[in-house]
C-alpha cells in the first residue's frame, strides 16, 4: 500500500506545471523525527559563523534565515524519512523509476522579521544549464502562512518557462535572483505535516516571517540521474540511490562519475 495517496490528477499538474500540493502527506512519527532534528541543523551552522567570526556564510544569516544542508550525513536519524516510503511514492509519481538523493537541508526563518529569499530557481544554484530538472520535496515543518513567510511558485504557464535560466547575485543577502517579473505566484498556505513537490526548473520565492515562531522546512531533492559538475568529473551533491527500475534501492552502490582510473 502506497504511503501517500497521489491522484492522477496531482501527476497531471506536476507534468503540466511543475508542481504538486500533498496536504498532511507526513504522519506523526516524521513530523516529529524532522521538528527534533531542526534545532541540531541551526546550531550547527552558528557554530560554523562563530569559528569564522561571522554572522553570514553563504545565504545563511544568523538568527533571520538558514540553510542546513547534508544534515543526514551528521544526523543518521533523517535517513529514515529522506530514504523512506513517502519520498519513494512521490519520486515514482514524480521522477519515474529512477531516482537518487541529490540535497537534502533545513530551511528556516528566523522569528519577527526572518529574511526573505528572492525569486529563483533551484537549478540557479546548480549553475550551468546541461542537467535534467530535479525534484524538489518542500516539507512543511510548520502551518504555512503569507505571515511566517511561505513559499510563493509561479506555474510554467504563468512563467512561460520550462528550463534553465541564467541567475544574478542579489548582493547583501547572496540570494541568486532568476525571475524580475510582476507576477506574484501562487501562495502556498497548507497546515503542518504537508509536502508541495515541484520541479527546479520552477520559479519561487518567500517573504519574510513576521510572527514570533520560526518558520521550519525540511527540504529533500532528488534527481532521475546523478548530476555532476559541468564537466562531468565529480558529483554536484549527492547521488545515493532511492529508486533503481521503480524497486526501493536503498543501500546499492554509489554510481562511478568522472573519468575511468
Amino acid at each position: 500500500m502506497p504511503a501517500v495517496d497521489i491522484t492522477q490528477e496531482q501527476k497531471d499538474l506536476y507534468r503540466e506545471e511543475g508542481y504538486m500540493i500533498l496536504e498532511n502527506a507526513m504522519s506523526d512519527a516524521q513530523l516529529g523525527l524532522l521538528r527534533g532534528q531542526c534545532q541540531a541543523a541551526i546550531d550547527r551552522v552558528d557554530r560554523q559563523m562563530d569559528e569564522e567570526g561571522t554572522d553570514v556564510i553563504g545565504i545563511n544569516h544568523r538568527g533571520k534565515r538558514y540553510f542546513a544542508a547534508n544534515c543526514f550525513k551528521e544526523q543518521p536519524e533523517l535517513r529514515s524519512f529522506i530514504f523512506g516510503e513517502l519520498m519513494a511514492d512521490i519520486c515514482r509519481a514524480t521522477l519515474g523509476d529512477d531516482a537518487y538523493l541529490f540535497w537534502e537541508q533545513y530551511v528556516v526563518k528566523g522569528r519577527d522579521g526572518g529574511m526573505k529569499f528572492s525569486w529563483h530557481q533551484d537549478s540557479g544554484y546548480v549553475g550551468y544549464p546541461e542537467h535534467k530538472p530535479y525534484l524538489t520535496c518542500w516539507c512543511a515543518l510548520d502551518d504555512m502562512s503569507e505571515a511566517n513567510g511561505t513559499v510563493h511558485l509561479l506555474p510554467f504557464s504563468r512563467s512561460g518557462i520550462r528550463s534553465w535560466v541564467h541567475h544574478v547575485r542579489e548582493e547583501g543577502s547572496n540570494d541568486k535572483v532568476g525571475y524580475f517579473g510582476s507576477d506574484p505566484g501562487i501562495t502556498i498556505e497548507v497546515p503542518a505535516g504537508s509536502v508541495v513537490a515541484f520541479t527546479s526548473f520552477n520559479f519561487h520565492s518567500s517573504g519574510s516571517n513576521t510572527t514570533d515562531r520560526l518558520r521550519r522546512v525540511y527540504l529533500t531533492q532528488y534527481s532521475c540521474e546523478p548530476i555532476t559538475s559541468a564537466d562531468g568529473s565529480k558529483l554536484w551533491g549527492n547521488a545515493e540511490p532511492l529508486l533503481l527500475d521503480g524497486d526501493m534501492a536503498v543501500g546499492a552502490p554509489m554510481p562511478a562519475v568522472g573519468p575511468a582510473t
